[in-house]
C-alpha cells in the first residue's frame, strides 16, 4: 500500500493506472477505522481493480462547539488495518493539503442538508458535500462507498452527484453492528461504560418502530411520539431527532404506506449517535427491512 498526502502525486499515479483501463473505487473516511469501514473496503476491493481510502478529519463539517480537536485519530493503526485489507492507496492529506487557502467555494444541497441532523448541526452537510466533491475531483473514481448508518449523508451525496452530473456511482453499504445491535461508529469510543450500556436504547428504538408498524400503526407523527417516549425511558438518552420520512426523498409523510426511514439522532452523555432503519410494508402486511439503498455494482467495476 502506498500512502499519499499530496493531491498532485496521487493524481499522477492514478492517471497512469486509469490509462491502463483499471477501475478505481474510493472509500472516504475520517479515520479511526472499525469493522464498518472495513466492510466498505471489502466491497470496494471486490468490485474494483484499485482501491483508494482517504482519511481526512474535515474541519468544514464541524461546528464551533463540536469535537474536531478531540476526534479520535490513529493513522498508524488505520494504515496497518488498510494494508492488511489489501488497499492499494491511502490518501491522508493534512488540512494544509486539502485547504491551502481558506475555502471560498461551498457545495451544498440546502433543502436536504437543513433537515433532520442538519437542523441540529447547521452547516454540517455543506461541509460534507464540499469535501466529498473535492475528493471525487481528486481521485475521480468510478465508484465510491459510504456506510448506510449515515443515511441522510448518502441521500445528499447521491443527489449532489445527480445534480452535478459527476461520473461516479455512490454505493451505500449496510450498517455493521455490535453484538447488542449498536451501530459501529468511531465516536463510540467517547462513551463511558455506563453510557455504552445505555446506548443500546438506540437500536432498541428501531426494533420498537418495526414492532409498532407491524401491529398496524400508520400515523407517522404518532409513531415519532411513541418512539420519543420509548427513548426517554433511558435517563442518559437525549433524543435530538426522531423522524419518520420517505425513504427515497426524506420528505415528511403523514402515513406509513410507502417505504419510510426511521431516523434517530440521540445524545448519550456528550456523544451523539446516529442510526436508522428503512421499513416497508409488504403486500401481506408483514414488515420488511428494506435494503433499497444497497448499491449494485457500478459501471466499470471488476467482475
Amino acid at each position: 500500500m502506498r500512502v499519499f498526502s499530496k493531491i498532485e502525486e496521487l493524481r499522477h499515479t492514478l492517471d497512469a493506472l486509469k490509462r491502463q483501463g483499471r477501475t478505481v473505487g474510493l472509500v472516504p473516511t475520517m479515520g479511526y477505522l472499525h469493522a464498518g469501514h472495513m466492510q466498505l473496503v471489502a466491497r470496494a476491493r471486490a468490485e474494483n481493480d484499485i482501491v483508494v481510502v482517504s482519511i481526512f478529519v474535515n474541519p468544514l463539517q464541524f461546528g464551533p462547539a463540536e469535537d474536531l480537536s478531540k476526534y479520535p485519530r490513529d493513522l498508524e493503526r488505520d494504515s496497518a488495518m488498510l494494508r492488511q485489507a489489501g488497499v492499494n492507496f491511502l490518501f491522508a492529506p493534512g488540512v494544509e493539503d486539502m485547504y491551502p487557502r481558506p475555502m471560498k467555494t461551498v457545495v451544498d444541497v440546502p433543502d436536504l442538508g437543513r433537515e433532520l441532523e442538519g437542523e441540529v448541526r447547521p452547516g454540517h452537510f455543506a461541509g460534507v458535500a464540499t469535501v466529498v466533491s473535492k475528493l471525487f475531483n481528486i481521485v475521480q473514481p468510478q465508484t465510491a462507498y459510504f456506510g448506510q448508518k449515515d443515511y441522510q449523508q448518502v441521500v445528499i451525496i447521491k443527489r449532489m452527484v445527480e445534480d452535478l452530473a459527476m461520473p461516479v456511482q455512490v454505493i451505500p453499504v449496510p450498517t455493521v453492528r455490535d453484538s447488542d445491535g449498536l451501530a459501529l461508529s468511531s465516536r463510540n469510543v467517547y462513551l463511558s461504560e455506563e453510557e455504552r450500556r445505555a446506548a443500546v436504547i438506540v437500536p432498541q428504538t428501531l426494533d420498537e418502530a418495526e414492532r409498532l408498524v407491524g401491529e398496524g400503526l400508520s400515523d407517522a407523527r404518532e409513531l415519532e411520539a411513541k418512539l420519543t417516549a420509548f427513548l426517554n425511558r433511558e435517563p442518559l438518552a437525549k433524543p435530538e431527532v426522531v423522524a419518520v420520512r420517505d425513504a427515497e426523498t426524506l420528505a415528511t409523510v403523514a402515513s406509513i404506506e410507502e417505504p419510510v426511514v426511521v431516523a434517530l439522532f440521540v445524545r448519550i452523555g456528550s456523544t451523539r449517535l446516529l442510526d436508522n432503519r428503512v421499513i416497508r410494508i409488504a403486500a401481506d402486511n408483514k414488515i420488511v427491512r428494506d435494503n433499497r439503498m444497497t448499491g449494485q455494482p457500478g459501471k466499470g467495476v471488476k467482475k
